[in-house]
């Protein structure tokens, strides 16, 4: 019984720990978006078959900027 008083105080020492984690993560912004990674999980972005719109412009340009005349 004398193991209560000192398992009750910290219960709630761990509680407020929680609830005091809890808020600030939502203050910072943790739960904001909650589908966005799951999302973008499935987006593959780094696939290195896929050239990027930059590439693409990047060596039609350079295709177009020879000095020497074409026959």
């Amino acid at each position: 019984m004398t193991i209560l008083y000192l398992l009750i105080p910290v219960s709630l020492l761990f509680l407020a720990a929680g609830i005091g984690a809890f808020i600030w993560a939502v203050k910072n912004g943790q739960y904001e978006d909650m589908e966005g990674p799951a999302h973008r999980i499935l987006m593959d972005d780094d696939d290195p078959r896929i050239p990027s719109a930059r590439e693409q412009s990047k060596s039609d340009s350079e295709e177009g900027s020879d000095d020497a005349p074409t026959k």
